[in-house]
């Protein structure tokens, strides 16, 4: 039921969805869950709202409206210099107009309600004053940042001081474009002030957070983002904050959810204003060294942030957009705001748009991608939106963080970078629904570009954006995904690095066949284990290179377990409930020595790749307790949070006596095949394996055919060598010959068999003919997923 009332201002325990038309989206939506979620769990702080009609009758005294709507109708808000000029003079108006009588009174009546509620000022309580349009926070529009808020906003005069700002903020130049681009009559839209009890999350934490990832829509999993200080900071930019994953059905099922931690940098917070100077409330401080290392929440505080959050998606029925507050008082955590997520959740999910790099340049400088999109142009810097002028169509907008001001010229953008901000931060959302790359947070953009150089902006290699020198070559592919032709073969894939699961999970496929826990370990460790291990006995300058990797875990060994099993569970909860095979890792060992202190721990071999790998280095004394820990972090990926479509795969396997001794190894950390459904596959990728298949299977539940490995031991190359490049086939009538031995003996067993090499991406015609050979999956790299789906079904697609 909407709220009624003969007063201008309305309580948000009185408020629900129904009351959008008078108080707006932000402060219906504020109201709906004071109301109605904090039996769940949900804690918002009270407050109050003023209605849309009040808003139109203070604009319509004294011909306020007339005035605003002559100068609107006739502004070209594509002429940014008008744009400024016309938007200085209303909002000047605006402020110079006084409240009626009446509305003042009944703000100051709400006010002291409200303040009487929550204790006077001088305990420290303050309010934020907020705008809420009534087009704000729709489901197909954000309206994100458009207009101001206030905070640390204390007294009465000060609070109708600033409910004043926030109605003219209904015409700042970005709210004015904001509303052309999107077709909305400004008369049409109608502004609600919302005051509301500060959380002092200046002495805490505070953040943005969605129940989907931002970047591919999967929805399984909600994103945090954390700083320090005042949330403003993370919303405009301000800081490049930490970010948490946390997998739904395991939160769900109250396991241990967080899939991945993230320690962003946060130079910086934004506090209360120790001196009110020049009528400034909060001001930004740097951010001591040590805190920065580490994380700003706790994993119980990002476990409980994201129960509340699903406790709003699961009420309002939909992705949200959420803002939150850590008290550092009372150490509780707050929702400051919800709105509807507006750009992943309104993409159709049957047509597949995938932009790919076709070269690489010297990189500039990198970042937080925004957009799985690729951008390229003449870099163009901009110190202050003062010089938006400058700014011609189709180049590269360069800053040191961009807010909603920006976006009557970011619209025109081929793509944007700026010095800071997170993937949550207003600049982030605007690029996502204008639908142009972004890379965010790169630290320097504004100085390594200031000298105009043409670029390509890439967002889509992961979570990492790139800045190349120069205009370089890139596709964009389409397919419609529709419904794939049943085929006699599952199609799974090879995934490199969590960072793109999300993504690929949203092709056609029946799981991963090949993840590598190497990319994991070199990717997000970049440490050899042993150095981890024997962190107490490193001498600097490496103890400290280390020690600053380490920050935010409790020891050496925990971080690398648990980060090696958030790149394994982000995978696996990716692709759940299809199975995702993690092969062990398979460094060579010059490839060990390259990882951060390798080189005092890795022997010199004249020839790596058949050397001190696979099985035989897990059952080798000096990689025994290495190998514990990438099995504590697999037993904890399956047992603790729930995982259990996580398959293992052990590779290079030179004998039955290794095959008996690994499966040994194994069971004695835990990992005993046939429990909690646990399959252990070996890679078949030496000769002896196919030649000897039926009694390498008396020791695991199925192969997975390597056949990089198997065609260059077979055919005695080295697949590293140019001079002999031109003889490495796959299709080569001998290796075919050891896979159908292979292949023909897991199906006399009953065993699973697929083949995880690169024949299959590379040449369709191989691919058709595994399909002939009765091979149960084939894992393809994920651009050549549609394509070779569909050739194998005969080229039909539904």
């Amino acid at each position: 039921m909407p709220a009624t009332s003969i007063t201008s201002t309305i309580a948000f325990s009185e408020l629900g969805l129904a009351d959008l038309d008078q108080v707006g989206g932000k402060n219906a939506s504020l109201g709906e869950m004071v109301r109605n979620l904090a039996s769940a769990g949900v804690r918002v702080p009270d407050g109050f709202a003023t209605t849309a009609d009040a808003y139109r009758r203070f604009i319509s005294e004294g011909g306020l409206d007339e005035m605003i709507n002559a100068e609107l109708a006739a502004l070209d808000t594509e002429n940014v210099e008008q744009l400024a000029v016309v938007g200085s003079r209303i909002r000047e108006a605006v402020i110079r107009q006084p409240l009626p009588a009446d509305l003042e009174a009944d703000i100051r009546k709400a006010y002291a309600r409200l303040a009487g509620e929550s204790g006077n000022t001088e305990n420290g309580v303050s309010f934020a004053v907020r705008s809420s349009a009534t087009a704000e926070d729709l489901p197909d529009a954000s309206f994100a940042g458009q207009q101001e808020t206030f905070l640390n906003v204390s007294g009465i005069d000060a609070i109708l001081t600033a409910i004043k700002k926030v109605f003219a903020s209904l015409y700042n130049d970005r709210a004015i474009a904001y509303r052309v681009h999107h077709r909305f009559e400004h008369e049409a839209v109608a502004l609600s002030a919302g005051v509301q009890r500060m959380v002092r999350s200046d002495i805490g934490a505070s953040g943005v957070m969605f129940t989907m990832d931002t970047e591919s829509g999967f929805d399984d999993a909600v994103f945090v983002t954390s700083s320090y200080g005042l949330g403003e900071a993370v919303v405009q930019g301000a800081v490049n904050p930490d970010e948490f994953y946390v997998y739904k059905p395991a939160l769900r099922d109250g396991r241990p959810a967080i899939l991945k931690r993230g320690v962003g940098s946060k130079a910086t917070k934004m506090i209360y204003a120790t001196q009110a100077a020049g009528g400034e409330t909060t001001e930004f401080v740097d951010v001591d060294q040590a805190d920065r290392r580490l994380l700003s929440l706790s994993d119980d505080e990002v476990t409980e942030l994201a129960r509340q959050a699903l406790a709003i998606e699961q009420h309002y029925g939909r992705a949200m957009d959420i803002e939150w507050g850590k008290d550092g008082r009372d150490g509780q955590i707050y929702i400051l705001q919800a709105r509807p997520e507006t750009v992943m959740s309104r993409q159709a999910t049957a047509r597949i748009r995938r932009y790919r790099i076709r070269e690489r340049g010297p990189v500039i400088v990198e970042g937080r991608a925004i957009g799985q999109k690729i951008g390229a142009g003449t870099a163009r810097v901009l110190s202050s939106i003062a010089d938006m002028h400058l700014f011609n169509p189709g180049e590269v907008l360069v800053a040191d963080m961009t807010d909603p001001d920006w976006e009557p010229i970011m619209k025109r953008a081929a793509a944007i970078v700026t010095n800071r901000g997170g993937r949550t931060c207003h600049a982030a959302i605007i690029a996502r629904e204008l639908g142009i790359p972004a890379v965010v947070g790169t630290g320097g953009a504004t100085s390594e570009l200031q000298d105009r150089p043409p670029v390509t902006v890439s967002c889509a290699e992961g979570d990492t954006g790139y800045v190349y020198a120069g205009v370089l070559d890139f596709d964009i592919e389409e397919s419609e995904q529709g419904t794939m032709p049943e085929i006699g073969v599952k199609i799974m894939m090879n995934v490199g690095t969590p960072d793109q699961a999300f993504a690929f999970s949203r092709l056609p496929n029946a799981g991963v066949g090949l993840a590598r826990l190497e990319f994991i370990i070199n990717n997000q460790i970049g440490i050899h284990p042993r150095a981890l291990l024997e962190f107490a006995q490193l001498e600097e300058p490496l103890r400290s290179r280390v020690s600053e990797a380490i920050a935010a875990y409790q020891t050496p060994r925990d971080f690398f377990v648990r980060r090696v099993a958030e790149g394994v569970a982000t995978i696996a909860a990716a692709f759940a409930p299809h199975p995702v095979i993690v092969r062990m890792s398979d460094f060579k060992s010059n490839e060990y020595a390259s990882l951060l202190g390798g080189d005092r721990y890795e022997p010199h071999e004249e020839n790596p790749m058949i050397g001190y790998r696979g099985a035989a280095r897990y059952l080798s004394e000096d990689f025994a307790d290495c190998f514990a820990m990438e099995c504590e972090a697999l037993r904890y990926v399956r047992d603790v949070m729930g995982l259990t479509n996580v398959k293992i795969m052990i590779p290079f396997v030179r004998t039955l006596t290794e095959a008996e001794g690994v499966i040994r190894l194994l069971d004695e950390h835990g990992l005993r095949r046939g429990e909690s459904g646990l399959e252990v596959i070996m890679m078949c990728e030496l000769p002896s394996n196919a030649v000897l298949a039926n009694d390498f299977l008396d020791h695991f539940d199925g192969f997975s055919i390597g056949s990089n490995d198997l065609t260059q031991l077979t055919l005695g190359l080295d697949r590293d060598s140019a001079l002999v490049a031109a003889s490495f086939d796959e299709r080569d009538a001998a290796v075919k010959s050891l896979i159908s031995t292979a292949i023909a003996a897991c199906k006399a067993r009953g065993k699973y068999v697929g083949i995880c090499g690169q024949g299959p991406s590379d040449h369709p015609d191989f691919a058709e003919w595994l399909l002939d050979q009765g091979i149960d999956s084939i894992s393809l790299n994920p651009d050549t997923v549609v394509d070779t789906w569909i050739r194998l079904g005969g080229g039909r697609q539904a």
